[in-house]
């Protein structure tokens, strides 16, 4: 599946905008780490992309989210270890290989360094840095939704929180203005 494809299946199904800057984020994501690891950045990014199609028909029964998206890109050209990692993101699978790994910590980074950008004077992820989001890390209360065990989990894939934090953030600034931030 192409990412015109993907992206149109996912405006079909994904109706929140702010669900859809996560996405985007992920999958941007998830890109730059491939392009790290010497992986296929297309295929990392459609992980990233699709990671959350099921999202708001899942909603209100987690235990499907993830399962429901299998089940839709079933029978497509989708790749199966991206499949596989779409399921490992939501711990529906074992993370075993790394792009598995990879989308696990990527998944909560996008909506923490989106935090950090909306507490700054400028609202834009130009104003943060590595060292601004490693500080607010260990603020339990500061986006609390954002799971520091899964972030952290980038050392699973031979990444410090330093290299992690840099590689996401400098993601996620490339394309700002798609974000609207």
């Amino acid at each position: 599946m192409d990412r015109n494809t993907a992206f149109e299946l996912v405006k079909t199904r994904i109706s929140n905008k702010n669900l859809r800057k996560h996405i985007i984020a992920v999958e941007a994501v998830m890109a730059a780490m491939a392009a790290e690891f010497g992986e296929p950045p297309e295929k990392w990014a459609l992980a990233g992309l699709l990671h959350d199609l099921d999202y708001e028909e899942t909603l209100k029964d987690p235990a499907r989210h993830a399962l429901v998206t299998a089940e839709l890109l079933a029978g497509t050209d989708v790749p199966s270890d991206v499949i596989d990692a779409i399921k490992a993101h939501a711990d529906k699978k074992p993370r075993e290989t790394k792009m598995e790994k990879a989308i696990y910590c990527a998944d909560p980074v996008t909506g923490f360094l989106v935090a950090c950008a909306l507490i700054r004077p400028e609202k834009k992820l130009a104003a943060v840095n590595v060292e601004f989001a490693k500080s607010r890390m260990k603020e339990k209360r500061f986006a609390a939704g954002a799971d520091r065990n899964r972030i952290n989990a980038c050392s699973d894939i031979g990444l410090s929180i330093e290299k992690f934090m840099e590689l996401s953030l400098k993601a996620m600034q490339n394309i700002s203005v798609e974000l609207e931030l």
